[in-house]
């Protein structure tokens, strides 16, 4: 039989839909309505208090009122554009990702939430990505200026996640396992929606609720590996010991809990199941993938040249499929970000390779600072750039990727998701090639 005949209907009819309802399964997988259910803890016999941080967070309130059966009040705080409208919990709304004078005003009302609770009370935490940059707290002699220097140093630093959160959680009064201190002696049940590779609770949105091993010390050394200029009170505090974090073991957090609900996993087999039902084969590659994006996008490309070439390690026609948190190191002043970052660069390395199509998209709907998910690419991206006089390697050479699929009408547009489970990847491999 020939491969015209085997190759599935939807890849030879419209690969970009393909993986855009990918795209759309991955984030449906992930949507608070869908999986907070199953993890609501028991009632107390006190009150019920729900407290919150993240681009998820307002969806996870929202989902969480229509599953509670009794009492509950409280506050969470999410990036603006990103609320949902809720009967019983308050919803605050800050920046996202450099932290602003309302993500202060929210802490606060937070830790106010928080006030006179007894050992029958409960505090639910409803967590997620972004929850870093929402929840500030300057610790004492920083300001919030001092922190928005820093976070916006951090972000072009090329730290992964988890160094800028581990940084996080030492310049903070909040984070750290600080909140979950300041619902002692209540239950505290947080429910976490990862968008981390490997899921850590610590690292999702700088883990306000649960302890951490790490030090200042490693705070200090991640500054001093990737020569971060941080406000010197910044430096000043992390040289004292008041900036050291919540530990492990520590009896104020024995009554706590935490239950991850969603993580890229789950979006990734989504997708998966979308790719099998138009009869492709699915290769999960990683649900964490980490490093430079364009280095990233390199080594895709030579995965995918195996493949078409060599039918090695996977026969095409097939699907690639990765998660993760890569990261950019800024070299100029483009529009970035890490997923259209990836994209360009894998589009260059494929060089017009044909038969092969992919998509790059944040599940949280922003792809750095952009209002725009993310990209898709195809066999004649490049040839198409040339034809208006565009040169894909200098777009790529000042990190402005998003102005490259921009104008080639090729940007992921959604809105607000209402979630968060990091980097979706999918690369759509047609026809063997020799």
């Amino acid at each position: 039989m020939s491969r015209a005949a085997n190759t599935p209907k939807s890849l030879d009819a419209c690969p970009r839909a393909l993986l855009r309802v990918m795209f759309e399964a991955a984030v449906a997988a992930a949507q608070p309505a869908q999986c907070l259910a199953a993890h609501l803890p028991a009632p107390p016999r006190g009150r019920t208090i729900v407290i919150g941080a993240g681009k998820a967070a307002a969806a996870m309130a929202h989902a969480l009122e229509d599953g509670w059966k009794g009492d509950l009040c409280g506050t969470v705080v999410t990036r603006y554009g990103y609320s949902v409208p809720c009967r019983r919990i308050e919803v605050l709304e800050a920046a996202h990702p450099v932290p602003d004078e309302a993500g202060v005003r929210a802490a606060a009302r937070i830790r106010a939430r928080l006030n006179g609770l007894g050992p029958d009370d409960l505090v639910i935490a409803l967590v997620s990505g972004g929850g870093s940059a929402l929840l500030v707290e300057p610790p004492p002699g920083v300001t919030l200026a001092d922190k928005r220097a820093m976070n916006a140093a951090l972000l072009r630093s090329g730290a992964t996640i988890r160094e800028m959160n581990c940084v996080r959680r030492h310049v903070s009064g909040i984070k750290g396992g600080r909140l979950a201190v300041a619902c002692h002696p209540a239950r505290l049940c947080t429910l976490l929606i990862s968008d981390i590779p490997g899921d850590d609770p610590t690292d999702i949105a700088s883990g306000p609720t649960v302890a951490d091993a790490g030090t200042r010390a490693d705070a200090l050394a991640i500054l001093a590996r990737h020569a971060i200029d941080v406000p010197d009170p910044v430096r000043a505090w992390l040289h004292g010991n008041d900036a050291e974090s919540v530990k492990p073991g520590d009896p104020r957090l024995a009554r706590t809990e935490f239950h991850i609900i969603a993580t890229p996993q789950m979006a990734l087999e989504a997708a998966a199941r979308v790719a099998r039902g138009a009869g492709l084969a699915v290769h999960i590659l990683g649900d964490a993938l980490e490093g430079e994006a364009r280095d990233l996008g390199i080594a895709l490309a030579g995965i995918t040249r195996q493949v078409v070439r060599h039918t090695q390690p996977f026969a095409p026609p097939c699907v690639l499929l990765s998660g993760g948190e890569t990261t950019v190191t800024v070299r100029a002043n483009g529009r970035g970000g890490r997923n259209v970052e990836f994209l360009l660069a894998l589009g260059i390395a494929l060089d017009g390779l044909p038969g092969v199509h992919a998509i790059a998209c944040d599940t949280d709907g922003v792809d750095g600072t952009e209002e725009i998910a993310g990209g898709i690419l195809a066999p004649d991206s490049l040839e198409r750039a040339w034809s208006l006089g565009m040169e894909p390697r200098r777009y790529l050479d000042v990190n402005d990727a998003h102005a490259f699929f921009s104008r080639l009408d090729d940007s992921v547009i959604t809105g607000p998701t209402w979630t968060n489970v990091n980097d979706f990847r999918a690369v759509l491999i047609g026809s063997a090639r020799r």
